[in-house]
C-alpha cells in the first residue's frame, strides 16, 4: 500500500517529456531513457466481467490504475503496475464455482485492490531505417487481491515476451509474443502455460493527436479444459491520445473477443515522463 501512496504523490511533479504507453496494453520495445521516470494513472469500467474461480459476475470499476517505469539506462527500465480500488457490482453468482465456498461477499458488491505486477524491459536492438526495434520483457504478478473478496486468485504468475516495433511514416506498429505461466488457483501443484500476444498501432493525425488500437490477450494451448482462471482471453481496444504541453491524455473503448471476456468497457487517463535523477 505504501508503494501506491508514493506513486500517487508523484502526480504533483511537473512533466518535461511525453509518455508512450496508455491506453494500450501491448508493450513498446522502446525504453523511456536513462534517469527518467514515467508515471501513468487512469480508470476503466467493464461490463459483464466473469470470475470463474469465485463464480461472481458483474460490472467492474477500477480506479486509480497506476503505473511507474524507471529508466535504468538507455536500454533498460523497471516497471511497477497496480491499482488501489476495484469494485464489482455483482449481477450473478455460481455456487458451483471451485472457490465459491471461500467467498465473504454477503451483499451485491465487493471490492479489493489490483494485483501488483513488477517487471523489467531490456532493449536488444534499436530501430533503424529498415530494421525494427527489439526488446525482452519479463514480469511477475504478485497476489494483492484476495479470493475471499472474489476478485483475486492468490497466485503468483509470470510472463516473458519478445517485443518488436517499427514506425512507417506516421504509423507505429508494435507486436508482442511470449510465454505466460499461470498458477492453478485451486491446487498448488499445477500450472497452465499459455501464449501471450499483442498487436497494436498508433497513427498520428496531427502533431498532438494520435489514434491507437490493439488486440491483446492470451491463448490456452492445453488439451482439454484448462485449470479455472487460466482460460484464453482477448480484448480489442480503440482509442486516442492527445498531448497538451507536457501532458498526454488518453481515452479508449474496449470489446471482449472471447466468451470469457467482458462484453464492453471504456477507460481514460494520463501519463507523463520527467527527469528523476542524473545519469553519468
Amino acid at each position: 500500500m505504501r508503494v501506491f501512496v508514493a506513486l500517487a504523490a508523484l502526480l504533483a511533479i511537473p512533466l518535461t517529456a511525453h509518455a508512450q504507453q496508455r491506453p494500450l496494453v501491448t508493450e513498446d520495445p522502446e525504453t523511456i531513457g536513462a534517469g527518467r521516470m514515467l508515471v501513468e494513472a487512469g480508470f476503466d469500467y467493464q461490463r459483464a466481467v466473469e470470475y470463474p474461480v469465485s463464480g461472481l459476475t458483474g460490472h467492474l470499476f477500477r480506479a486509480p490504475l497506476i503505473g511507474l517505469s524507471m529508466g535504468l539506462g538507455s536500454f533498460a527500465e523497471a516497471q511497477i503496475d497496480g491499482g488501489l480500488y476495484n469494485r464489482l457490482s455483482v449481477t450473478g453468482r455460481n455456487p458451483a464455482a471451485p472457490l465459491a465456498f471461500r467467498l465473504q461477499v454477503p451483499g451485491d458488491s465487493t471490492w479489493d485492490v489490483e494485483d501488483l505486477t513488477v517487471g523489467t524491459k531490456i532493449k536488444i536492438v534499436s530501430e533503424g531505417v529498415r530494421r525494427p526495434s527489439f526488446a525482452l520483457r519479463s514480469a511477475t504478478k504478485l497476489p494483492m487481491a484476495s479470493n475471499e473478496n472474489g476478485l483475486g486468485l492468490d497466485t503468483i504468475d509470470f510472463v516473458s515476451s519478445l517485443l518488436v516495433a517499427k514506425t512507417i511514416q506516421s504509423v507505429r506498429v508494435v507486436g508482442n509474443a511470449g510465454l505466460l505461466i499461470l498458477s492453478d488457483p485451486t491446487r498448488g501443484d499445477r500450472q497452465n502455460d499459455l501464449i501471450a500476444y499483442g498487436v497494436s498501432f498508433a497513427r498520428a493525425v496531427s502533431p498532438r493527436a494520435e489514434v491507437v488500437g490493439e488486440i491483446n490477450g492470451r491463448h490456452d494451448t492445453r488439451e482439454g479444459d484448462p485449470p479455472p482462471g487460466t482460460e484464453s482471453r482477448s480484448m480489442a481496444r480503440l482509442g486516442a491520445r492527445y498531448t497538451v504541453g507536457t501532458w498526454r491524455g488518453d481515452a479508449a473503448i474496449m470489446f471482449g473477443l472471447t466468451a470469457n471476456d467482458p462484453s464492453f468497457g471504456f477507460g481514460a487517463g494520463f501519463t507523463y515522463v520527467f527527469d528523476a535523477f542524473p545519469t553519468p
